[in-house]
């Protein structure tokens, strides 16, 4: 049926309603006394088309019904309130009255529920028909359904309510009611649904009602409440799926994935994305932007977030050509007015590099193109050096020859105090920016140091999921392995702000926050789906593997931390190596050339190369060992 002709029957039935409704309320009265009909019938007619005016302007013949909340009830009671004051005024005003008042109240009142149940009349026949089946048949449709508990009665939670209710009856979901912490709602109905309880009450209600499904529908919460509210629903051992938040369930229909499972990134809760207000990001905008490994877990954001930066061209460079292509797509469907250009590189390739710096002359350059598995660098260290080291000269020595303005690296936490090669490797690299600096021609060097980030390629997160999805076991190095983690966009955003604050020659360490148990994410990653730790799904202790610590730092012992004006950011207030800049960049060339001397040293000969010379003249011996 087209709108038109919808617009026509809708209009046709309210008029008909009408009069019919006030017949009735016309016929009742005739029981007592007499009325000329002939007369009122113009009036009725009157009242009828002033009736469907006040529907029109309010827009109730353009919406969809059978997708509509009962809150769209007031929308009726509104239109309809003009033209009751009018006929009001008009009843009592003709002379003779057109209706006695109790046919123009009652005929009003059947009108207005009239109108209402001709708009929800699929619903009210959805509920007679169960309460036919379940009164005179005994059938209970419903107890095969999943039983849906909703956290937070707010917006979110009365949308997830009204979308599993309506559009997705085919996946036999019963929303039993609501938990939330307002005082104000409790024992009041949502969505035609109770307020059964808090959040504290989670357990009990999910007993007392026998609920199969903990739907979260909060957002904009802090970590801690989360993990609080959280660790109520996980004591059920009941299914927990989160509600998208508005913008992405608006975005969902019928055929696709209304809920989710809870992400790693729900569990730290650490605030929206955003530019801070104290920080000019001027420096990084409208400019020529260069991300190095940009098809990885960090350049990939960075660069998501650089195109909205207006820059004047953003180049994506990475030697992953399937990675490289992908996020070209993603950028260009999300971003389609930025210039956006793919260069499949090597950044070891010192010409290739010179010659993408001379052809496209970027102005702020983010290095994130690294190897940083620690096993993976430790049974090859000549390519950790190779890719790592030689990858940040290469590029960095480009940025200052060819003029950018700035050169941010993305440095890691393994780089303090390293007991691997991946993390020495890193911390010449940060020698790196900082005897670049020493000598650069105007252009302004920095690195960012920060922790681990979740859900990255290779991270213990996805890992952890696909042992969960393939039945276990689940494998952690060790019951006491700690580590620092942040979300991907929060550390890219970071980065980025960093970027802005640099005067150069600096190191930037964002704010980790508290250390995380890797066992404790892995357990509750399984609880997170039903599950029992230890139960359900195995855990095994495999042991800590070469180069690895039970505890990351993210300075040294002798670096101290300023704040800055981005609350996320702290800064060194000085280096940690004093070391003389020509003889440094000597060793470092003759590393790069002849690489290491021996693999089963090479930690050793990192060390010594990233060592502080003080430090060396006091003890040339003990300085090169690596931290026990």
């Amino acid at each position: 049926m087209n709108r038109f002709s919808r617009f026509i029957i809708y209009i046709t039935l309210d008029i008909v309603l009408t009069v019919v409704a006030y017949s009735s309320a016309y016929s009742i009265r005739l029981l007592t006394a007499y009325i000329d009909y002939s007369y009122t019938l113009p009036y009725v007619l009157l009242y009828a088309s002033l009736f469907v005016l006040g529907l029109w302007s309010f827009g109730t013949y353009k919406r969809i019904w059978s997708q509509t909340s009962g809150h769209e009830i007031t929308l009726i009671i509104k239109s309809l309130i003009v033209p009751l004051v009018i006929t009001t005024f008009l009843n009592a005003g003709v002379v003779p009255r057109p209706l006695p008042w109790s046919v123009y109240i009652v005929g009003t009142m059947l009108t207005i529920a009239g109108m209402i149940a001709v708009r929800y009349r699929s619903r009210l026949l959805d509920g007679l028909t169960w309460r036919w089946h379940a009164i005179w048949k005994g059938e209970f449709p419903e107890i095969d359904s999943e039983r849906v508990l909703v956290v937070g009665a707010g917006r979110s939670g009365r949308m997830a309510a009204w979308r599993l209710q309506r559009d997705f009856v085919d996946k036999h979901m019963r929303v039993i009611g609501f938990a939330d912490d307002d005082a104000h709602k409790q024992g009041l109905y949502v969505e035609n649904r109770p307020v059964l309880g808090t959040t504290e009450a989670i357990p009990q209600i999910v007993k007392d009602h026998q609920i199969s499904l903990i739907v979260f529908a909060i957002h904009n919460i802090d970590g801690e409440r989360f993990r609080r509210v959280l660790t109520a629903c996980e004591e059920t051992n009941t299914r927990i799926k989160v509600m998208p938040d508005f913008e992405q369930m608006l975005a969902t229909t019928a055929h696709s994935q209304l809920l989710r499972d809870v992400l790693p990134e729900d569990l730290i809760g650490r605030g929206m994305v955003t530019r801070h207000h104290a920080i000019s990001m001027k420096p990084v905008m409208g400019k020529v932007v260069l991300v190095t490994g940009a098809a990885g877990s960090i350049g990939s954001e960075i660069s998501r977030q650089m195109a909205t930066y207006e820059p004047t061209k953003l180049l994506l460079l990475d030697n992953n050509e399937s990675g490289l292509y992908d996020l070209a797509l993603d950028l260009k469907a999300a971003q389609p007015d930025v210039d956006i250009e793919t260069i499949l590189a090597d950044v070891t390739q010192v010409g290739r590099v010179r010659d993408i710096f001379e052809e496209y002359r970027p102005q702020v350059v983010y290095h994130a193109a690294a190897y940083k598995h620690v096993p993976m660098c430790q049974k090859y260290p000549n390519e950790a050096v190779r890719v790592n080291i030689g990858g940040t000269y290469y590029v960095a020595e480009a940025a200052n020859d060819f003029e950018a303005e700035r050169f941010v690296l993305i440095s890691t936490d393994k780089a303090v105090e390293p007991t691997n090669v991946m993390g020495a490797s890193k911390r010449l690299c940060e020698l790196v920016v900082h005897s670049m600096a020493q000598q650069s021609k105007g252009t302004k060097f920095t690195a960012v140091r920060f922790g681990n980030v979740l859900s990255s390629r290779g991270s213990v997160v996805p890992i952890f999921e696909r042992q969960i999805e393939r039945g276990g076991p689940v494998t952690v190095t060790h019951k006491d392995m700690m580590r620092f983690f942040m979300s991907i966009p929060e550390a890219a955003n970071l980065v980025i702000h960093a970027a802005c604050m640099t005067i150069s020659d600096d190191i930037f360490v964002l704010r980790m926050g508290e250390e995380v148990r890797i066992l404790d994410v892995a357990e509750r990653l399984i609880r997170l789906r039903g599950l029992r730790p230890y139960v359900d799904i195995p855990i095994n202790f495999t042991g800590i593997r070469p180069g690895e610590k039970l505890n990351e730092v993210l300075q040294y012992d002798d670096e101290e931390l300023l704040d800055t004006d981005h609350p996320g950011i702290t800064k060194l207030a000085h280096w940690s190596y004093e070391g003389e800049t020509v003889s440094f960049l000597q060793k470092l060339s003759l590393l790069l050339d002849s690489g290491v001397r021996s693999e089963e040293l090479a930690l050793q000969e990192l060390l010594t190369l990233s060592t502080d010379p003080r430090v060396m003249d006091q003890s040339d011996t003990e300085s090169t060992k690596p931290p026990a």
